[in-house]
């Protein structure tokens, strides 16, 4: 069985990212008018950032997990250039990531561990293994040389 190491990351958040919309992952109302960070000089293009941020953040806690809010916000943050200097870093904005969070652990993709931070369920981790499964297949059909990592 294929693991979340062994497949691209954008073939992975895009394909968890449709699975997602499917679901029952509550977007907020304010979704079309926010800006990602203080680092972003708009909101995102893509009208369905919500459920690609859900994917990717599951994903960021599938591989660096138990990581807390704050390291997600660094990790989500960005450059914010000051004048003729160089740019300094901001962190992203909280409530997108906690929002996101507490929607994956509604539907009991992601548990909390007291006083650590996220990790990904029992759950969440069969969903995401499976679909890297499925995307390895797929990609070794294109490229045989990749059945090495089944």
């Amino acid at each position: 069985m294929a693991k979340v190491y062994d497949v691209p990351a954008d073939v992975l958040i895009g394909r968890l990212a449709e699975i997602l919309k499917n679901e029952d992952i509550p977007a907020p109302s304010w979704i079309p008018f926010v800006k990602t960070g203080a680092h972003a000089d708009k909101p995102p293009q893509d009208r369905e950032w919500w459920h690609t941020r859900c994917a990717s953040l599951m994903r960021k806690i599938y591989l660096h997990g138990p990581i807390g809010i704050n390291e997600l916000r660094k990790e989500y943050g960005g450059g914010k250039p000051s004048g003729y200097g160089a740019a300094h870093h901001r962190d992203a904005g909280g409530a997108i990531i906690r929002n996101a969070v507490h929607g994956l652990e509604k539907l009991g993709y992601i548990e909390k561990v007291e006083k650590k931070g996220r990790i990904v369920s029992k759950q969440g981790m069969q969903k995401l293994d499976k679909l890297a499964t499925e995307i390895l297949k797929e990609l070794i059909v294109e490229n045989p040389h990749l059945k090495v990592y089944t």
